[in-house]
């Protein structure tokens, strides 16, 4: 089966947004990547899937490395800037800088960082594979900051959101049953 990009019944996952920066052939870097998450704790790994076409993929296959920058919900402008333009026509680090975003050299990769995110993870490329019309990239973690004040951008059905009402855990009541439940149903080996 065959998706378009924006068909309405893959739009139903919420995700966070990476600012991916890299540094290549196409030049320093960024582009707004939805699919990119933490894959492994222990290496730490990271994992990205980027259509082939973008300068980002380019430029992480030649580079062998790449930044994943975690979005703030303060940074939906940067977001749109990054994702909407191509890094093979638009000096988009030099776009976002006119746009209030600030960047520091990787202390790990040669790539630009950019300040001001949720999290940064410099990462260095260990393996890339083609899945359909994406690569996934990835990377394992040389270099990780967080930014404890700062919440992550949220993304849904094309839209920005940032977290609102956390929701109460179940009442105890409820994981008591759940465990008692649990043991009923234990699988015997």
């Amino acid at each position: 089966m065959d998706l378009a990009w924006d068909d309405a019944r893959t739009r139903k996952f919420t995700s966070t947004l990476g600012l991916i920066t890299s540094d290549g052939p196409w030049g320093p870097n960024i582009m707004c990547a939805e699919w990119s998450r933490h894959i492994s704790y222990t290496p730490s790994i990271m994992q990205l899937n980027i259509n082939p076409a973008h300068a980002t993929a380019d430029n992480i296959l030649k580079s062998k490395e790449f930044g994943l920058n975690l979005a703030a919900d303060t940074q939906a402008s940067l977001c749109s800037a990054a994702g909407n333009n191509t890094g093979k026509e638009v000096d988009k680090i030099s776009l976002l800088k006119e746009l209030g975003g600030e960047f520091y050299t990787g202390k790990k990769i040669n790539a630009p960082m950019l300040k001001g995110v949720a999290m940064n993870a410099e990462c260095k490329l260990i393996k890339h594979e083609n899945f359909g019309d994406h690569f996934a990239f990835i990377g394992e973690v040389l270099e990780i900051s967080a930014e404890p004040t700062l919440s992550a951008l949220l993304y849904h059905e094309g839209k920005y959101f940032k977290l609102g009402e956390q929701l109460p855990r179940p009442p105890q009541e409820v994981m008591d049953k759940t465990k008692v439940l649990a043991e009923k149903y234990k699988k015997t080996q």
